[in-house]
């Protein structure tokens, strides 16, 4: 046998599939509608340069700001804000294009984040205005059916900004920026049930948004929208309880602060970074790396070349790149991603995009 056809073979063992056979990935865009923005848009990214195509409108939907796909890729779901509805829309797996299947009222104002159990029988949603959060049913054919359970947050404030399931599929966590806390409840995902379980405080003033699970699931990385940190968290799956182990600045050292706030907090898939993105005035995503051991981080630093208030961004399965919404810059841009230190490197790409806030990465087949 030649050298040649020895390093294939080696390859295809070595390789993982999504390498071998994907160069390609469809992806979402979210955005908020109005004069221009007519509802979810999609374009491509490809592996090879980091280059996107054209953005084209996939589906008509009012201020689809977060979208969550089904665990089949049948079916993407949407928060339709500015209706205070839930929408599920079929996909066609040939043009990627969305037909509206149904909404169903999020029974909360402003409904802004959503995600799709791992069994794919429900849709969780967090409620901004008056801060609640809601589990509504998924049927066989991906229409969105009854409200399985609805959870009023209390207190002076309450402002519901996203929900997350845990790895275990046991436990969902929501938080709430006004209430400075993350409340958790037990799931039960064959009724749909949630049930109050605990709860986690953030240091005062913190306005946790939006977090994100370290690939272990041991750990979460919550982000603070008010204070303009990040929160490390070590997590209990069995018990259901976040634990506070660190608190970091998202700024720079050398900056005093003036206003801003936090969006997005990402984890890469390798779990070796976790990445905030600032806003105005701030523009920027802040980078940092994750202790092997500890999952403790330590401070990267900053990437703002292009950014103009990021709200989402996403990092492709594989991990080479990363792709930031810009609200008020009305594109999408595209950064390398460091291996090794998790450094962004601009690429130059990008795709015009009328107000965009969520990405979200699909095979395409």
């Amino acid at each position: 046998m030649s050298h040649r056809i020895l390093l294939a073979a080696f390859l295809l063992v070595v390789t993982p599939a999504f390498l071998q056979a994907q160069d390609r990935y469809r992806v979402y865009l979210g955005t908020y509608t109005g004069e221009v923005s007519k509802g979810i848009y999609q374009c491509e990214l490809n592996l090879k340069d980091g280059s996107l195509s054209s953005a084209t409108l996939a589906g008509e939907t009012n201020s689809p700001s977060f979208l969550a796909f089904h665990p089949t890729r049948n079916f993407i779901y949407a928060v339709n804000e500015g209706q205070a509805t839930i929408s599920a829309l079929a996909i066609d797996e040939k043009t990627g294009n969305l037909t509206l299947l149904n909404s169903q009222p999020s029974r909360g104002g402003a409904p802004c984040h959503l995600v799709v159990d791992a069994t794919g029988k429900n849709v969780l949603a967090a409620n901004y205005s008056g801060g609640s959060c809601i589990s509504i049913a998924i049927e066989s054919d991906g229409k969105l059916g009854k409200t399985f359970s609805f959870k009023q947050h209390v207190g002076k404030r309450t402002n519901g900004h996203s929900i997350h399931v845990d790895k275990s599929n046991k436990f969902a966590l929501c938080c709430d920026l006004g209430l400075d806390q993350v409340i958790i409840y037990a799931f039960d995902a064959g009724r749909g049930t949630l049930t109050s379980h605990g709860v986690f405080d953030t240091p005062k003033g913190t306005g946790p948004r939006h977090f994100a699970w370290h690939p272990d699931g041991k750990t979460a990385y919550i982000n603070g929208e008010s204070n303009l940190t990040i929160v490390a968290c070590d997590y209990n799956a069995t018990k259901g309880v976040l634990t506070q182990k660190q608190v970091l600045s998202t700024l720079p050292k050398d900056v005093t602060r003036r206003g801003g706030s936090t969006a997005e907090t990402v984890v890469h898939p390798s779990g070796k970074f976790v990445y905030v993105s600032n806003r105005d005035p701030y523009n920027s995503i802040a980078i940092f790396s994750i202790d092997p051991r500890t999952h403790k981080l330590t401070a990267v630093g900053h990437q703002g070349m292009g950014v103009k208030t990021p709200r989402n961004f996403a990092i492709e399965p594989t991990g080479q790149y990363m792709l930031v919404a810009n609200q008020s810059g009305g594109n999408v841009i595209v950064f390398r991603i460091n291996q090794s230190t998790g450094e962004l490197s601009p690429t130059n790409a990008s795709v015009q995009v009328p107000n965009p806030v969520c990405v979200r990465f699909m095979e395409i087949k």
